[in-house]
């Protein structure tokens, strides 16, 4: 009965979901539709430039205020900059920034708590009200560590291509330039943001500064804070470059080492939970079995 009414809950649920995307589709197309009609017939000039977005940023344009206001009631000041600092050292997954991701906290909270409610049963409202307040943090914590590792696979080929178009005879930020053209990737983006600070004006030293705060991650702070001492010593950023790009590479090669020594004690837990008990009952069943026929 418990599991019919979640089932019910659910189908309720979608039934509803279905039905808005319905609408705000069909309300789209009548938009458009009359938004072409305007065009071919008079001049849209006079038109907001809200109009030139997608629907689903017009949208969240008219809520985000709101949903701002709210979620800045819900949690202190200090509490919203230590997500908005997590957020950005995950790089902010789905365009979320601290008031959206604790709301949407909270609204996973509650949906869990109703549908534990429904379910009558203390243990799995207990379950799910740990799990939504759990699993959010665990999602963020998750991505500040997948992005974090990808910036420290990429960061040797990136400091080669720095390295080659300095020696080239590019200045660093024209080396930074063609990092940005030339790879992918989260330290990508943050060479592009650093790179777009000095751009607009921004002394170089704090641009990186910045950086290494953003990302928080040690070979890369290392780097850059070679590269500001280079640049206000004076000291040829060439050399710089060619030591800090071998010295990341034996640091990756460090590491490596030292997760094939941990793979041994790591596979301990698998081998004594599920392989050794499985060894066991191939290897004595049959003779408990005839021990038992015996007696």
């Amino acid at each position: 009965m418990e599991f019919v009414m979640i089932l019910l809950v659910v189908g309720f649920v979608s039934f509803m979901f279905m039905g808005i995307t319905y609408i705000i589709k069909h309300d789209k197309l009548v938009i458009i539709n009359r938004l072409e009609q305007a065009v071919a017939s008079e001049d849209t000039s006079h038109l907001p430039p809200l109009f030139d977005k997608p629907l689903h940023v017009r949208v969240a344009g008219i809520f985000s205020p709101l949903l701002n206001r709210i979620a800045t009631r819900l949690v202190s000041a200090n509490k919203r900059d230590i997500y908005e600092t997590r957020l950005a050292e995950a790089g902010h997954p789905w365009g979320m920034n601290a008031d959206s991701f604790i709301l949407g906290k909270y609204i996973l909270v509650a949906v869990l708590l109703g549908i534990g409610i429904l379910g009558r049963n203390v243990t799995f409202l207990a379950v799910l009200l740990i799990l939504s307040l759990l699993a959010p943090d665990m999602f963020l914590k998750s991505n500040e560590k997948k992005r974090k590792e990808q910036m420290l696979k990429s960061m040797p080929d990136i400091l080669d291509l720095i390295n080659v178009s300095v020696e080239a005879g590019l200045g660093f930020d024209a080396a930074l330039q063609k990092v940005v053209d030339k790879t992918e990737g989260p330290l990508t983006q943050e060479f592009a943001h650093t790179l777009n600070e000095i751009n607009i004006g921004k002394p170089r030293r704090e641009a990186l500064r910045d950086m290494a705060d953003r990302i928080k991650v040690d070979d890369i702070s290392t780097f850059l804070g070679s590269v500001i001492q280079a640049d206000q010593l004076g000291v040829s950023i060439t050399n710089v470059m060619r030591i800090q790009s071998q010295q990341v590479r034996e640091n990756r090669r460090m590491r490596a080492e030292e997760a094939a020594q941990k793979a041994p004690i790591k596979i301990l837990i698998p081998l004594v939970l599920f392989i050794f008990p499985t060894i066991l009952v191939v290897l004595l069943g049959p003779a408990i079995i005839s021990l038992m026929d015996n007696l």
